[in-house]
């Protein structure tokens, strides 16, 4: 069989019900990242599937210069639920498209050519959107990039003073590294950010393709720091598992930008799967539980790891555990011991991004097995 695209795992999945994943014989997996974020409601979600097979039998698509009362929906659950002074709504299909459109709407409203991004970030694999994601083994091979971006460290908030000017058309970060290795900005750095992109009249744009839609405890990260940005970006818990993103834009952004448009942007079926799943997190206080059980989680992963690990971080039901071996290890171990499936942060990160309806009795799961493959529960 010939490969292209994906590194594939060593074991294939075919089916999905709330929190776990089962393969073809039956076995069991708890999601703990299979699904890199995308599904905060779990899998199978019967609000969200009932309305992906009901749009499906109406009109499955058409182009978004034809109005269609799907997208009116997704919008408008879109608009309740962004920040005060976000409610242009611009549908895509992914998040790196959403930051590639953030790039250009904030170009073009500023007319500025310079981009300011962060060491460790990760927005993208398109060619604007990776040239402001750090690691370079993602970006040398398709050098030249687009130009004048300039890196300066995370958190580092006299770095981003100096780094922003006259020229500058943006600011892009996260207001937690995913990717990165999940890691939390110092207190008062994100307030700083939006402060120097004022006075410079430059876009600040947050990328919650990762954080947003309750996956820190917060609707939006952001909100945590009482920031508002200029655009905000997300994606991966858009449309419950379906091709989504968006940018969220402030009115002068969205008065200023220029020719942007995607053909499959805002189509009936995604549409459909972002109204119930943006619904259903709002109605259903779905950030609360991320908030509870992640606090449990991390709590529980600290005590009972202690000093096996060299760090617990995150926010909500996004978690960071370093470990003192490569992570790719733990992970396989996890896997294939334990039945939980979770993702690396770089070589040493072990991630866990599970649904947002997890509960303590997975959270204590992922603990023991976690605990068992890095050297048995403590006494």
């Amino acid at each position: 069989m010939s490969g292209f695209v994906h590194n594939e795992k060593p074991i294939r999945l075919h089916e999905g019900e709330g929190v776990h994943l089962y393969d073809a014989d039956g076995t069991e997996y708890l999601d703990c990242g299979a699904s890199y974020a995308c599904a905060p409601l779990g899998h199978s979600h019967p609000d969200v599937t009932g309305a992906i097979t009901n749009q499906a039998e109406r009109l499955t698509f058409v182009q978004a210069s034809y109005p269609v009362d799907a997208r009116d929906r997704a919008r408008t659950a879109l608009e309740a639920a962004a920040l005060d002074g976000l409610e242009n709504v611009w549908l895509c299909n992914s998040g790196t498209e959403a930051n590639e459109a953030a790039l250009k709407f904030a170009r073009s409203a500023t007319g500025n050519p310079k981009i300011v991004a962060t060491m460790q970030g990760f927005h993208g694999r398109t060619m604007g959107a990776l040239a402001t994601t750090w690691e370079s083994e993602y970006r040398d091979p398709y050098e030249p990039l687009i130009g004048d971006v300039e890196f300066v460290p995370y958190g580092d908030g006299d770095a981003l003073a100096e780094a922003v000017d006259d020229e500058t058309a943006a600011v892009i970060l996260e207001p937690l590294q995913g990717e990165g290795g999940i890691n939390s900005p110092p207190e008062g750095y994100l307030a700083a950010a939006r402060e120097h992109t004022e006075a410079a009249g430059a876009a600040l744009i947050l990328d919650e393709v990762q954080t947003g839609m309750g996956r820190t405890g917060e609707l939006w990260a952001c909100e945590r720091a009482g920031v508002t940005p200029d655009i905000l970006t997300t994606a991966k818990g858009l449309a419950n598992g379906l091709p989504a993103g968006t940018a969220l834009c402030a009115d002068w952004i969205a008065e200023g930008y220029g020719s942007h448009n995607a053909t499959f942007s805002g189509g009936p079926v995604v549409s459909a799967a972002i109204d119930a799943t943006v619904s259903t997190v709002v109605e259903e206080s779905v950030p609360a539980n991320a908030a509870a059980v992640g606090g449990y989680l991390a709590g529980e992963l600290d005590a009972e790891l202690g000093d096996r690990v060299r760090d617990v971080r995150g926010e909500g039901l996004m978690i960071g555990i370093e470990v003192k071996r490569g992570a790719n290890r733990v992970l396989r171990d996890l896997a294939l011991d334990h039945g939980i499936l979770a993702l690396p942060a770089g070589r040493s990160v072990v991630r866990l991004l599970p649904p947002l309806i997890l509960g303590e009795s997975h959270a204590d799961r992922v603990v023991d097995a976690l605990a068992d493959v890095l050297g048995g529960r403590s006494t």
